[in-house]
């Protein structure tokens, strides 16, 4: 069954993970001398990062912490759009993370060429990386759509069907557009996994993913099943489920 916690409102639910970032980072440098994070793009995981750069600045050794990106819209990193640029502006340029530390995807590239650039980053960097096994991610940030989509992960893609390449190219029309992303095999892979999810609007799909009947080609979010995996939501997102649980 899926581990959810349910918090009072948004702010609560943010401060609430940025603790649990902190606490994983912290166990993870301890244990591997570093901490491997998969950041996400939306505006909750935004709060996030303004919270990690703010008052949460000084409970993480930056200078160990590498960082990645889960997906990624296909345009240069200048661009509004860009996860990296939302990432860098509220979170990366306020802390002193290494730039070699700083593992961006090029969403600028030839996109098939840029899922292969990628992918063969992720298994020069990642621990335990190898033929056989994708390597393990200390924490991947998700948040879900409203169509139940998490990543670029989308309804009805051949994305999220995957099982051998850790990163694909996908053009999606729901997106407008290309997209880089991971797949299940390394999102379900990692050691820690936390999905943010915020407000009313994504109260229905969330009920669809965590409790409705098992439609993974539907529901992209539910191919989630890897054991680190906890969901991060707010009342608002949780009201429809039948089971809610406590804060």
């Amino acid at each position: 069954m899926a581990r959810v916690e349910v918090f009072d409102d948004p702010a609560a639910l943010l401060d609430g993970a940025a603790d649990a970032v902190a606490a994983i980072a912290r166990a993870s440098v301890a244990a591997r001398g570093r901490v491997t994070l998969a950041l996400s793009g939306g505006s909750t995981p935004r709060g996030l990062y303004d919270r990690l750069a703010g008052g949460w600045r000084q409970r993480l050794d930056w200078t160990r912490v590498h960082v990645f990106w889960g997906d990624e819209r296909c345009v240069p990193p200048t661009h509004a759009d860009s996860n990296y640029r939302m990432a860098r502006e509220a979170l990366l340029d306020h802390v002193p993370i290494p730039t070699a530390q700083i593992h961006r995807v090029a969403g600028e590239a030839d996109p098939e060429a840029a899922a292969l650039d990628y992918a063969a980053t992720l298994a020069a960097t990642l621990d335990g990386a190898s033929r056989d096994h994708p390597g393990a991610f200390d924490l991947v940030l998700l948040g879900l759509g409203a169509d139940g989509h998490t990543a670029s992960l989308f309804p009805h893609r051949a994305a999220g069907r995957e099982t051998r390449r850790l990163v694909v190219a996908d053009h999606v029309d729901a997106a407008r557009g290309w997209r880089l992303t991971l797949t299940p095999p390394i999102l379900n892979a990692a050691r820690h996994t936390m999905v943010l999810v915020a407000g009313a609007d994504k109260a229905e799909a969330l009920a669809a993913v965590l409790e409705g009947p098992p439609n993974v080609d539907l529901l992209p979010a539910q191919r989630l099943t890897g054991s680190g995996v906890c969901w991060l939501v707010d009342r608002a997102a949780a009201a429809r489920l039948a089971a809610s649980p406590r804060g």
